[in-house]
């Protein structure tokens, strides 16, 4: 009994495509010269079968398989859907849109609640407004200007400030 016959397996236009790359880099390292390119290549165009192309190669070395990319961990996290300003290092929650340098500095130029109103923190911002007539609300938004720019301040809803 013989053994049985491997299939021919027809090739498409990817397979030739590739074989003509694989000749082009055998050119390009000098093992083929410019006339038999021209006919490995025509013959790899004609090609049908997977056997035909494989012919073309038989007196070539073969590339070495690609080695697998190095995963290396990222000193950055990863930016989220949900967090387009980036993720708090400390607590995993994502950062408001609103700055905290910009809120403090705001609280300390113009002391009567404007850096209040910036982060949304209306009811602080109007005590602090109202006040401000009796100059104790200034030295309140001074100081909380201060602490804004030094602490952890958070947003209405609980994210933090963006640094």
């Amino acid at each position: 009994m013989n053994p049985p016959e491997t299939p021919r397996i027809r090739v498409g236009h990817a397979e030739r495509e590739w074989a003509v790359t694989e000749l082009g880099e055998h050119l390009s390292q000098g093992r083929l010269d410019p006339d038999e390119y021209a006919d490995r290549t025509t013959a790899a165009y004609a090609a049908r079968t997977s056997d035909e192309l494989e012919a073309l190669f038989v007196d070539l070395p073969r590339p070495a398989p690609a080695a697998a990319p190095v995963a290396y961990p990222s000193p950055y996290p990863a930016v989220r859907a949900d967090a387009p300003y980036g993720v708090d290092p400390r607590s995993g929650v994502p950062y408001s849109d609103r700055s905290k340098v910009v809120a403090g500095v705001l609280q300390l130029v113009l002391p009567f609640g404007v850096g209040r109103f910036y982060s949304g923190h209306h009811g602080i911002a109007v005590a602090q407004l109202l006040l401000s007539i009796f100059l104790i609300g200034a030295i309140w938004a001074f100081i909380d200007g201060i602490v804004l720019l030094a602490g952890r301040p958070t947003d209405p809803y609980g994210r933090p400030l963006r640094p």
